[in-house]
């Protein structure tokens, strides 16, 4: 039986796990240009769906982020690896993808299989990042992730592209079937590393892991920035797809204009920039790498939705694939620098659910918003979240700057 304690990381496994990661990420980066791009844009231009349910696409991930909390207490109660609940969550995202692919002329169908998809693609993210605190030393933790994450970019590049003239010539079914058969190679791969368990308890309280916030000052701190940063990101980040594909906003590109400029272009600089962000994270106190990131995510939101033209597109969805790649890294493994080893997934998992919350109300108030106001008053609104946000941290960094010249 596999030593279940959460505090003896195996390093020893660190080879096996980054290959077999890199293998898990070549069809993480086409599966995740389903959410990043084209479930959005079926839904806006082939079945004309309701705001609401536009909406509630993009929320679903938010949502599986949501339930990640129960999903680890569950995990726990039980005594089950991390592997195989992850390795569950994902088949149950490749029916969702069967379901979607099967609608065909249904829109409804198409609405639940790609919500099911989503929800259950993303509540295994805090259960991945103890499979990386396990078995990923912390000398070069951030840098084996980038490297992860620039394989998944790559093909991210490649594929936003590709689909759109897919779509275009083939409809969207057969996309949809690939992108089942690709969950079904991520779940080989994430059972296939040595498994991981957390320490079981028999007696468990739903909420108990929000006992940190209340112990751990800084950690609550970073969870209040969090907060006001995402959901400015994630309003800006909802209607990128809707700003460029419906008629009313003046651009009206079909898909393989908007598979290049909301998946291709952000990956391509997601591809230039994330393992240099890997090392950064590794070397740079972490409040300077986090107000680095911030101003990145606020110039790609104001440049994309007030350059006013093709060139503005590009350039603010490039710098936002900066930020991205910055921000994926932090997101990811932040919690490895504020929580004990046998805590991790615990930490994650508040980050997660919190993720959740404000991944459910964005989408919701971009719509709502764009449709009163237009999208440039978002744009502004999500501005000043993150300026807010980066300006909470500012005694952090002011204690940073000065340790380091001491």
């Amino acid at each position: 039986m596999p030593d279940p304690s959460e505090a003896a990381e195996d390093y020893s496994q660190q080879p096996r796990t980054f290959r077999l990661e890199l293998a898990r990420a070549l069809p993480m980066g086409f599966v995740e240009t389903a959410f990043s791009t084209f479930a959005v844009f079926i839904a806006i231009r082939i079945f004309e769906l309701p705001t609401w349910m536009k909406a509630s696409i993009i929320a679903s991930g938010s949502a599986g982020l949501l339930l990640s909390l129960f999903i680890v207490q569950f995990v726990r109660r039980h005594g089950y690896s991390v592997n195989n609940m992850v390795a569950g969550l994902w088949s149950i995202t490749t029916i969702g993808f069967v379901i979607a692919a099967l609608s065909r002329t249904n829109g409804t169908l198409f609405f639940v299989g790609s919500c099911l998809a989503y929800l259950t693609l993303a509540s295994a993210s805090p259960l991945m990042a103890q499979i990386y605190r396990k078995h990923f030393s912390n000398e070069n933790r951030g840098h084996l992730f980038s490297l992860a994450a620039l394989a998944r970019a790559c093909v991210g590049a490649l594929c936003g592209w590709l689909g759109g003239l897919w779509i275009e010539t083939q409809g969207f079914p057969p996309l949809f079937s690939a992108y089942a058969i690709g969950t079904l190679l991520m779940v080989i791969c994430v059972r296939s590393m040595a498994p991981v368990y957390l320490r079981k308890s028999n007696r468990i309280r739903w909420f108990d892991a929000f006992s940190h916030v209340r112990e751990n000052a800084p950690f609550r701190k970073l969870l209040i920035v969090w907060m006001l940063l995402g959901l400015g990101n994630l309003i800006g980040w909802s209607l990128f797809v809707e700003y460029i594909s419906n008629p009313r906003y003046g651009f009206d590109f079909e898909a393989d204009k908007v598979g290049l400029i909301t998946s291709t272009i952000p990956m391509i600089a997601f591809i230039v920039c994330v393992v240099p962000w890997g090392s950064i994270f590794d070397r740079m106190p972490f409040y300077r790498v986090r107000a680095t990131v911030n101003l990145f995510f606020l110039a790609g939101i104001l440049v994309y939705y007030l350059g006013g033209n093709m060139a503005g597109l590009c350039i603010g969805i490039a710098i936002h694939g900066i930020a991205r790649a910055g921000g994926n890294i932090i997101w990811s493994l932040w919690t490895t620098r504020f929580a004990p080893a046998d805590k991790v997934i615990e930490y994650q998992s508040v980050h997660s659910f919190l993720t959740g919350v404000r991944g459910v109300l964005a989408p919701l108030i971009a719509f709502t918003a764009a449709n009163y106001l237009g999208p440039h008053w978002v744009a502004w609104a999500s501005a000043l979240l993150i300026i807010i946000a980066t300006l909470i941290t500012w005694p952090e960094l002011k204690a940073e700057t000065a340790k380091q010249a001491s």
